[in-house]
């Protein structure tokens, strides 16, 4: 991750001491005297990332090898009656259960039950997927590298929708929770318990993890922290826009079922950190650890220089061997980071959904700990919200037509890029690379798109060095005024029936737009559309991606319903 210079207001916000209600402290960390100002100074940059990021609690987790570091907690569990997070609190981990559940896969191999090398249906005769590509084992499944699509329901509804293979299995990195839930059902059977009971026999309660929840239902339900999703749930989130409390979830399927809290996560890494072993014996072999941590394929969604194991992320954190990932859930945020070669971990989550994972907390954790044992200096406190910063932003600057006449003017400062309008120059939040938020009527349905030209053959410059040509707003395509040789293209009638509002009443969903723009259709103005069949698009420009979108139940032409991401939209009005 590139770090930042530090602000005046993070330099202020980190000069503040306070006090952090619900810290719990094990015999280890109280005799490492040595790492107590590195965790006050984490305790201060959580206090800013929390307060930056609009998060209203967060919860973590230090661990080393030998025990718990620190179990604390931050914020608030409820905005409206400022009640403050506690240690006791329950915080939905989301995917980290994947990791649980290749812990539980690896130990049915070791009881003969499973082959990782065997076709998934030599087990589940019953699953509906097609398969054009190959056969699914077991070990694509845990590699994220079946092929298959990231979200659907393991029992199709409607079996004319069955899951598709895009790719020769092993060939690709593509991640999958549909994989994982068929996992679930994997162990179920071959277990003999539901994937829940199975998890609590076989891991929870062997490691003394009393206070994990490994479904999210009702009987947890009082015991997890309230959590928020943004108000509006049709547009880009802006990092400080309104929250609202969210609605009942329950979550038994495998690919993110676990609630917990930071002192059972804290149990978790500590297994983790000694190779599998834990006070009362093992979870797995040391030869299924290798398997677990090994690098079975790039993973390219998690870093250019990332690779999968089972369940985990691979990767290097300056120089030492780290195992990552993250978690989101419908109202929850979570990032799990461990140290092999330093024998640290940490565990972060925070209590609502804003498009961001608490990542630099728990890599801040590893550097500060793994520091001061060291006696070495302080690392750099990255900035705390790293949208404020944009590289080389004047290569933005311009005044951007449309065809239409409309102008939209964009200004650049040392690090950061402005919409002009009306009198106001609105800093733009920066989402990821070319893409911006912006807090104004007249642009907050969609984020602001910078289009780059394409390079000359044999162009070898990187696209952040080739010249912007365009602006995209939803439908709406703007040129920049250097750019003569750009053009708005006329809206193509046969696409025009597509476009349009579509809901789903799945918490997971909401409302998503279909728009139009430059000929092509577009997934709420960000995933183009690519026709590959009737009424059927593939989603996004790799030819090779499994994600699909049909839309169904034409009516005078125009369709009803809408199937993509494993959901159904049902059309409600105008884009």
């Amino acid at each position: 991750m590139d770090r930042l210079s530090i602000n005046r207001r993070d330099l202020l916000a980190l000069g503040l001491s306070a006090a952090i209600p619900g810290v719990l402290k094990s015999g280890a960390a109280c005799a490492a005297v040595s790492i107590e100002p590195a965790l006050r100074t984490l305790d201060r940059f959580i206090e800013g990332y929390c307060a930056a990021m609009n998060a209203p609690g967060l919860t973590l987790g230090l661990a080393d090898a030998q025990g718990t570091l620190r179990a604390s907690c931050y914020g608030y569990a409820d905005l409206a009656a400022r009640t403050s997070v506690a240690t006791s609190d329950l915080f939905e981990i989301g995917s980290i259960t994947k990791s649980f559940v290749a812990l539980v896969v690896l130990q049915l191999r070791e009881q003969g039950k499973v082959d990782l090398r065997a076709p998934i249906r030599s087990y589940l005769p019953w699953l509906s997927m097609e398969t054009p590509f190959g056969d699914i084992l077991v070990h694509h499944l845990l590699t994220h590298s079946s092929g298959m699509p990231e979200d659907g329901p393991v029992f199709p509804a409607a079996p004319g929708r069955r899951p598709r293979q895009a790719f020769t299995p092993g060939s690709e990195f593509h991640y999958s929770n549909w994989g994982y839930d068929v996992l679930g059902e994997l162990i179920a059977a071959l277990d003999g318990r539901p994937w829940p009971a199975a998890l609590t026999a076989r891991i929870l309660l062997p490691m003394g993890m009393s206070h994990t929840a490994a479904a999210i239902t009702s009987s947890v339900r009082p015991q997890i922290a309230r959590s928020y999703v943004p108000l509006h749930d049709d547009r880009p989130y802006p990092r400080h826009g309104p929250l609202a409390p969210a609605g009942i979830l329950t979550v038994e399927e495998s690919a993110g079922s676990i609630a917990s809290t930071p002192a059972d996560m804290a149990l978790y890494m500590r297994m983790i950190l000694n190779g599998g072993a834990f006070p009362g014996g093992r979870i797995i072999s040391p030869e299924s650890f290798g398997l677990f941590c090994a690098r079975h394929i790039a993973a390219p969604a998690f870093g250019p220089q990332a690779a999968y194991g089972y369940g985990i992320a691979v990767d290097e954190l300056d120089g030492h061997r780290r195992l990552r990932h993250t978690g989101g859930m419908v109202s929850f945020m979570s990032s799990i980071q461990m140290d092999l070669d330093a024998g640290i971990g940490a565990f972060a989550s925070i209590n609502a959904q804003l498009g961001y994972r608490p990542n630099p907390v728990t890599e801040l954790a590893l550097r500060l700990v793994r520091a001061a044992r060291a006696g070495a200096k302080r690392p750099p406190i990255p900035a705390f919200d790293e949208s404020e910063a944009v590289e080389a932003p004047q290569s933005y600057e311009g005044v951007y037509t449309a065809a239409d006449g409309r102008r939209v003017e964009i200004a650049a400062g040392s690090a950061r890029v402005y919409l002009i309008g009306g009198g106001q120059k609105i800093p733009l939040q920066h989402a990821e690379e070319d893409t911006f938020i912006a807090e104004h009527s007249q642009f907050d349905l969609y984020p602001l798109i910078f289009e780059r030209g394409a390079g000359a053959a044999g162009d070898s410059k990187p696209d952040s060095n080739r010249p912007v040509i365009a602006l995209a707003c939803g439908a709406d395509w703007y040129v920049h005024s250097g750019a003569p040789n750009a053009h708005a293209l006329d809206p193509s009638p046969e696409l025009a029936r597509y476009e349009g509002t579509y809901y789903s009443d799945s918490p997971w969903y909401g409302q998503l737009r279909v728009v139009q723009r430059q000929r092509q259709l577009w997934i709420g103005g960000t995933d183009p559309l690519v026709p590959i069949g009737d009424h059927l698009f593939r989603v996004g420009a790799r030819p090779s991606s499994p994600e699909v979108a049909e839309f169904s139940d034409l009516k005078d032409g125009t369709p009803e319903f809408l199937w993509f991401d494993g959901g159904e939209f049902r059309r409600i009005g105008a884009a």
